[in-house]
């Protein structure tokens, strides 16, 4: 990602300086929302949601950290643990917290050294499939970089959990369109920086299930799923 547009990076900075504002949410129907608080970039481990805590238990062997933003997974994990983004100011501010980050997008993660035991995909991070048709080249990139029975620990959101007619109606959009109904078009914004368009992908069990058929990977649990549709994905590679 250009320094110039990464709003995100710049988000991160001020946090760790200690003086940062709210990060906007822009999707590409016009919808306009406030993100978290940047402090859950940073948080703790016993501050994560309770699926993420149940689910890096789970983690072992060495990690691989897939958007890892400002480093939290690393920085909770005694075990040895890479994490990647293409922000490169997160992977700064990262690095500065004792993390081994790399600036770099899931799809080339063959670029990689080694081989990893299990994959963390936490903050909606299996949203960084992307697309339907991109999802492919991602799925294919974790199985080359990983051990034969290693494990994905996917965070995302059922779309479908909401009533909300202004999700219903971008859902029916979506459709339109050809995409999955989850499929978000979005960009960051932060003071007078933002971000190129890039593609977020939520998905319901079912979905993702469809999603995984021609991979490696298969679905083997939903780990805490709450009311709104949260969950983490515990994949496994079926062949």
């Amino acid at each position: 990602m250009d320094r110039e547009q990464d709003a995100f990076g710049r988000l991160l900075r001020d946090h760790a300086e200690g003086d940062a504002g709210s990060e906007i949410l822009e999707r590409d129907d016009g919808l306009v929302t406030v993100a978290p608080r940047p402090e859950l970039y940073f948080a703790e481990r016993e501050q994560w949601s309770p699926r993420e805590q149940t689910a890096i238990e789970r983690a072992d062997g060495r990690v691989l950290d897939v958007g890892c933003g400002a480093g939290r997974v690393g920085h909770a994990l005694d075990a040895e643990t890479v994490g990647i983004d293409v922000s490169p100011g997160a992977v700064a501010v990262a690095r500065e917290r004792g993390v081994d980050a790399r600036e770099l997008d899931v799809a080339d993660a063959t670029r990689l050294d080694g081989t990893f035991d299990t994959v963390v995909m936490f903050g909606n991070g299996f949203g960084l499939v992307g697309t339907r048709e991109r999802a492919p080249r991602v799925l294919d990139a974790l199985a080359q970089v990983t051990t034969d029975d290693a494990r994905v620990l996917a965070d995302t959101r059922d779309p479908h959990a909401t009533d909300d007619p202004v999700h219903r109606d971008y859902h029916d959009l979506n459709r339109r369109r050809g995409r999955l109904p989850g499929a978000l078009r979005v960009r960051s914004r932060y003071e007078t920086t933002h971000t190129p368009w890039f593609d977020l992908l939520t998905v319901s069990p079912t979905e993702m299930r469809e999603l995984l058929a021609p991979s490696t990977w298969e679905l083997r649990e939903v780990i805490e799923r709450n009311e709104r549709g949260n969950y983490v994905a515990e994949l496994r590679k079926s062949r």
